[in-house]
């Protein structure tokens, strides 16, 4: 009786590679793409666009197309190919604005791009379309029940790019007294504040623009040290006018008492 078992689940393997096989070499495309609707629905992806490949082109104009380029499209998305699947969702979309499916193709099409979006450090072009794509669904879907884990998607992307622009900015500051970059920092963290008014970052960008703007001045010829000073004051000003019970409270006071001592002995 094992063995019997053994041979009967032998036997169905092998007519099914063989029946793959035969799909594959077959110019019957119905067989083809009755043998690639099989292996969708059974989750075997990569066998199904191998056949999905072939008929695609040959379902353009036909009834079958919209099913067949959804799960053309869904094949990719499952496979984790994402620069296709994106593409190809997005065409899905374009393609057949009355489609049952448009609207979970379009979502797929901006999950796909918001997946390609890379680490902080690396550049943001792919977050930026990600970003598009995210709000061109919230925007055309405004009722879908995946509003929020796409406004939860924008959320983070946004801080992804708000980290990558305070890192350059801090990176500015790190190297500002080797290289007389504290001016850039300031200039940097100025900007970073003005772009991004709600960002996580904001208590941090007023702290380090302060520190910048102190270490600049400190490390001034005598000349232009008190200026300096003053200038870096007012940065302090604005510092502890927003977070006046900061995490930074403790170095901020250090500083700004090392200011004014430093003022105080230019005045006697």
């Amino acid at each position: 009786m094992k063995n019997f078992i053994i041979l009967l689940v032998f036997v169905t393997l092998f007519s099914s590679c063989s029946s793959y096989q035969d799909a594959l070499k077959s110019d019957d495309i119905q067989l083809k793409f009755t043998m690639a609707d099989s292996l969708y629905q059974a989750g075997k992806y990569k066998k199904s666009l191998k056949l999905f490949e072939q008929i695609v082109p040959l379902y353009r104009g036909r009834p079958q197309a919209e099913r067949v380029m959804y799960m053309y499209s869904d094949v990719y998305y499952q496979l984790e190919d994402y620069y296709l699947a994106g593409y190809q969702f997005e065409r899905f979309v374009k393609s057949y604005p009355q489609s049952t499916k448009r609207e979970d193709a379009a979502y797929k099409s901006a999950e796909s791009y918001y997946n390609l979006s890379p680490s902080y450090y690396l550049d943001q072009v792919d977050t930026n379309k990600a970003m598009g794509k995210l709000q061109e669904f919230i925007n055309g879907y405004p009722e879908s029940e995946r509003l929020d884990e796409a406004n939860a998607m924008v959320k983070e992307l946004q801080t992804k790019l708000e980290k990558k622009s305070f890192e350059i900015a801090k990176g500015y500051n790190t190297v500002g007294a080797s290289r007389g970059t504290f001016p850039n920092a300031i200039k940097s963290f100025d900007n970073f504040i003005s772009e991004y008014p709600g960002s996580v970052y904001r208590e941090d960008a007023y702290f380090w623009k302060f520190d910048s703007a102190y270490q600049y001045a400190i490390g001034s010829r005598s000349d232009l040290m008190d200026e300096r000073l003053e200038t870096a004051k007012k940065t302090y000003e604005d510092l502890i006018k927003y977070f006046p019970q900061g995490k930074y409270s403790e170095e901020a006071t250090e500083m700004i008492e090392d200011i004014n001592t430093r003022l105080q002995n230019v005045i006697n």
